[in-house]
C-alpha cells in the first residue's frame, strides 16, 4: 500500500486548490450561508466544466473513469475551501449509489445528468430518531399492482431543495430482522405528494425536512431489489464516512495552516506569539493531530477503490478524525484568543462545520462498534 499520491492525483489536488482559492474565497462561503439557493450556479457550472462531477464514473456515462482515492484528493480540497455546492449529495451519496446497484436503464437515465451537473441527486435516509442503523428506518413503501406507495418523513436529506431526484430508504416489509424489508426507489422529485422544508444548521449546510404523502413511484424505481436494500445503504455510507473523513481532515489542515499565520503576525510584549513555548507546542499537537488524519483518511478510502473489506478502517478513521478535527479547531481558538470567536473571522466557520460532520453518518459510540466488531480481521 503507498499512501503518497501520484503524479496526476498531485496534479489534480494542486489545480484544484488553485481553483478553490481564486473562485471559492471564505467571502463567498459566508456570502452563500445566507443566500436563499445555498450555493452559487455560476461556482457550480465551472465545478462541472473542470470534470470533477464525472471524474468517478465510466466513460461511458460521459466521466473519466477515475476511483475514490483520486476522488479523495478532491474532496481534501473542498473540505479545505469549505465548498459550498451539492457535489457530496449529488456524486458521492446518489450518483456512485446508482453505479453500485442501478439497474442499466437507471444508470443510462441518471449518472449522464450527474456527470453534466444537470441532474442533482441526493439521498434521504435519517428519521426521527436520527440512526444510520436499520431498525431507523419506519418509512413505509407499498406495493399497489406495478407501483409503490410511500408515505413517511425524512430528516436532515442534504440539498433536497436543490435536487432533481432523490434515493428513498423505505422499509417495505416487517420483520423481526431490522436488515431485511429495506428497499431503496429513486423518486423524481417532481411527484406529487412530495413537501420539502428548509432546516437550520449550525454549520450552515443545507439539510432539508421531506414528507412523502401517498407518493407514487412505479416498481421500476427499484434499486437492487425488493426488501434487499439494506448492503446497498452499508456501501453507501461507508463511502460516505470515508468521504466525509477526507473533508474533515481539510479543514482541520485549513485551521492548521490559519493558525500559524496568525501565530507569526499577531505579536504580544513586543514580539510574536509563535515565539512562546506554549503556543509552539498547541501548533505542534494541531500538525500531528492533521498527519494523523491524513493517513487513516487516506487509507480506507484506499481500500474502498481497491474493492477490499473496509468496514474497521473506515470506523477508525471516523472515531480518530472526529476527535482530531474538534481537537484541532478548539487548539486553534487557544491560540487566536477571542477574537476567533467573532463571526466576523473565519475560524468559526470551520468550528461550526466540525461539530456537524461529528454526527454525519454515525456518531463515534456508533463507529467504536463497528470497530470493536472487527477488531479481529
Amino acid at each position: 500500500m503507498d499512501l503518497g499520491l501520484t503524479e496526476i492525483q498531485q496534479m489534480l489536488k494542486n489545480s484544484a486548490r488553485e481553483f478553490l482559492s481564486q473562485e471559492c474565497p471564505l467571502t463567498l462561503v459566508r456570502e452563500l450561508e445566507e443566500s436563499n439557493k445555498g450555493y452559487s450556479e455560476t461556482l457550480w457550472k465551472q465545478v462541472v466544466s473542470l470534470g470533477w462531477t464525472g471524474l468517478v464514473f465510466p466513460e461511458e456515462f460521459g466521466g473519466t473513469g477515475a476511483n475514490f482515492a483520486d476522488l479523495a484528493v478532491l474532496l481534501e480540497e473542498m473540505g479545505r475551501s469549505l465548498l459550498p455546492t451539492p457535489f457530496f449529495s449529488s456524486v458521492v451519496l446518489g450518483g456512485l449509489t446508482v453505479l453500485d446497484a442501478g439497474s442499466d436503464l437507471q444508470k443510462q437515465e441518471v449518472i449522464p445528468g450527474v456527470c453534466d451537473g444537470s441532474h442533482i441527486l441526493t439521498v434521504a435516509m435519517l428519521e426521527e430518531e436520527g440512526s444510520y442503523q436499520p431498525w431507523g428506518v419506519h418509512m413505509t413503501a407499498s406495493s399497489q399492482g406495478d407501483s409503490y406507495v410511500l408515505n413517511g418523513t425524512k430528516l436532515f436529506v442534504p440539498d433536497a431543495d436543490a435536487a432533481q431526484s432523490v434515493l428513498v430508504v423505505t422499509r417495505t416489509t416487517e420483520s423481526c430482522d431490522a436488515n431485511s424489508g429495506i428497499t431503496i426507489f429513486v423518486v423524481p422529485m417532481d411527484n406529487e405528494g412530495i413537501t420539502v422544508s428548509l432546516l437550520n444548521s449550525i454549520g450552515g449546510e443545507r439539510h432539508c425536512e421531506m414528507h412523502f404523502n401517498n407518493v407514487t413511484v412505479p416498481n421500476s424505481n427499484v434499486i437492487g431489489e425488493v426488501d434487499l436494500g439494506w448492503p446497498i445503504v452499508e456501501k453507501m455510507l461507508q463511502r460516505a464516512v470515508s468521504a466525509n473523513c477526507i473533508e474533515m481532515l481539510g479543514g482541520a489542515e485549513a485551521v492548521l495552516d490559519m493558525t500559524v499565520e496568525y501565530a507569526k503576525q499577531r505579536t504580544q510584549f513586543g514580539r510574536p506569539i509563535g515565539s512562546f513555548q506554549a503556543i509552539q507546542h498547541h501548533c505542534a499537537n494541531m500538525a500531528s493531530d492533521v498527519e494523523g488524519s491524513r493517513h487513516m483518511a487516506y487509507h480506507a478510502a484506499w481500500r474502498i477503490s481497491e474493492n477490499l473489506e473496509c468496514a474497521r478502517e473506515v470506523s477508525m478513521a471516523k472515531v480518530w478524525i472526529t476527535g482530531a478535527y474538534a481537537r484541532v479547531c478548539s487548539t486553534a481558538h487557544q491560540c487566536h484568543g477571542a477574537i476567533g470567536f467573532t463571526k466576523e473571522h473565519n475560524l468559526q466557520l470551520y468550528t461550526r462545520r466540525a461539530k456537524v460532520q461529528q454526527l454525519m453518518y454515525g456518531d463515534v459510540h456508533d463507529h467504536k462498534t463497528t470497530v470493536l466488531e472487527h477488531i479481529d480481521d
